[in-house]
Formats: structure tokens, sequence, C-alpha cells
């Protein structure tokens, strides 16, 4: 634990000049590495990876995330509300065969939980080590009855990152439209932000490089069953590119269905370089410079 001092050794550039990765979304806290949380950080970091950003969902995750981001010098952390982590009872299984007027007084009171939350997510953004709000966003795939209090919350959390100067990171699955909207016409981000895992659809990603986003590549842009994959890798231009793990979930071919760590993220990197015709060495350093760009690292 601690600075991690040491130069790592395994990942290397021709003529032997050290190739460095960063993964700009992993959640190391996450309790799935509750068992071996610093052994693996430490293997990460010996395995090339020398910069990574742990990744808040909500209020306690952040905290956690913090936590760990303020024990090894080459991690950063985000802070925000995921929209699967909207704190009160406003899940599906919670509001179905409820009335409009009893959704109403569940949506007002998680709305004052989130209030308060953000006052406590605002107070963490203050460490530099916190360099963006997220991940936040929108989720019709798990939650299709709270559709208009996650477009709140998001709103509320865009604002919150224009108060303060920081980018944001995005969650959206299934809601690919909403999320535009708002962020062409409801709540524009003064930053630019990050499509996180963004999902292999043309629209969104030809819209999200409009507004000036950038496009970060997971594990599915990996999956042999992948739609959209070459064609999205090709479309964005390479300093618009970032890369993640999004450990522990979604782990790439090789590797798919194991635990995932940021030690994978070499396998987007590799993925990437095979669909636009360059080496994985190009990559690695452009996604590692566009990191240090767009989260002023």
């Amino acid at each position: 634990m601690g600075q991690l001092g040491t130069r790592p050794q395994n990942v290397r550039l021709k003529g032997g000049k050290q190739m460095e990765l960063f993964d700009n979304h992993a959640h190391y806290n996450d309790e799935k590495f509750n068992e071996d949380r610093d052994e693996i950080i430490n293997k990460i970091y010996e395995s090339g990876v020398t910069k990574l950003i742990c990744a808040g969902y909500s209020l306690e995750s952040s905290q956690r995330a913090l936590e760990i981001a303020k024990n090894y010098s080459f991690i950063y952390t985000t802070a925000g509300i995921s929209p699967n982590d909207i704190p009160g009872h406003i899940q599906d299984e919670d509001l179905e065969g409820k009335t409009a007027e009893e959704t109403k007084k569940l949506c007002t009171e998680s709305i004052q939980i989130v209030d308060n939350q953000l006052e406590e997510i605002e107070k963490l953004a203050q460490n530099k080590k916190v360099v963006a709000i997220g991940e936040i966003g929108l989720d019709y795939h798990w939650n299709t009855l709270n559709k208009e209090l996650q477009k709140q919350v998001f709103i509320k959390q865009i604002e919150l990152a224009n108060k303060l100067n920081l980018p944001i990171v995005i969650h959206t699955r299934e809601a690919v439209m909403d999320t535009l909207d708002i962020l062409k016409n409801i709540k524009p981000t003064i930053k630019p932000g990050v499509f996180h895992c963004c999902p292999l659809n043309v629209e969104l990603v030809k819209e999200a490089l409009k507004l000036g986003f950038y496009i970060s590549f997971a594990g599915p842009v990996t999956f042999k069953n992948s739609k959209n994959a070459r064609e999205i890798s090709e479309m964005v231009p390479l300093d618009k590119m970032l890369i993640e793990t999004d450990s522990p979930y979604l782990a790439p071919e090789p590797v798919r269905g194991t635990r995932n760590d940021s030690r994978n993220v070499k396998f987007i990197a590799e993925k990437i370089a095979e669909f636009k015709g360059i080496d994985t060495e190009e990559v690695a350093l452009k996604t590692y410079e566009n990191a240090n760009r767009v989260f002023e690292i």
C-alpha cells in the first residue's frame, strides 16, 4: 500500500521503452475486491497500468473510492450517483402497482435524499484526487418506472459538475435519446466529459463526438458477438478515445467470464489497434494522453 515508487517491468515498447496504460474506469470500491484489494492494486501497477480511476456510483462508493485513491499515488477517483443507485424506494420493484400519487411521494422523498447526498459529494470533490462527477446518467434497462426521477438526478449532477468546473462521466443504457436531449437542449456541460463503457450505438457516438465528449471503450469491444464494434472503433478519432475495464465487470476476451481487473485493459488497446490497423503502443500512448487531458491530471 502507498505511493508505489517502483517502475512496472512487464509491458514494454519496441526497443525496450516502457509502455504505460491508463484504465479510466474501474471499481476497486466494489465488494468483489474485499479479500485481495491491495494485492490486486499492486499487481496492476506492476503490469504497466500506471494510472487508473476508481469510479464512484453512490455516496458511499464515492467515499470508499476516495479513500482508496488517497492510498495510491497512481489512482484517482470520481464521485456521483448512478441511475441505478438513486437512494430511496424508487426501483421498479418498489414502484410496481403504486398509484401516481404514491409514486410522486416516493420520488419527492428520493430527491430530498439526493440533494443531501450531493452536498456531501460536493465536499468530496474538493479533494484534488476527485477528477470528475460520475458515474451519472440514465439507465432504462433496469428501471423504467422512474425515468423522470433519473432525469432530474442526472441534471442536478451536471449542474454540480458545471459549478465545480469538472467533467462528467456518463452511464447510459437503453436511454440514448433522453441522454442526448439533456446534454444538447436542457443542461449542456461546461467541460467535455466521457461516455463510459460507451454503448456501441452509431448515432450516440456521432452526437457525443459533436458535443466534444470522449468515447471510452471497454470489454464489449472485444466480444465476438459485439455489433458495430469495428465500425465505431474506426469512426472515433484516436484523440477522442479512452480505454477502460469497468472492473470487476465485463472482462474482455480472452478472459471473458472471470473477475475483471485493470491488467486486462491491454486487451482493449490491442483490439482497437487491430480495428484501426495501428500499433497497440500508439493506442496506449494516445489514450493515456487523452485521459490526462480530459481529467486534467
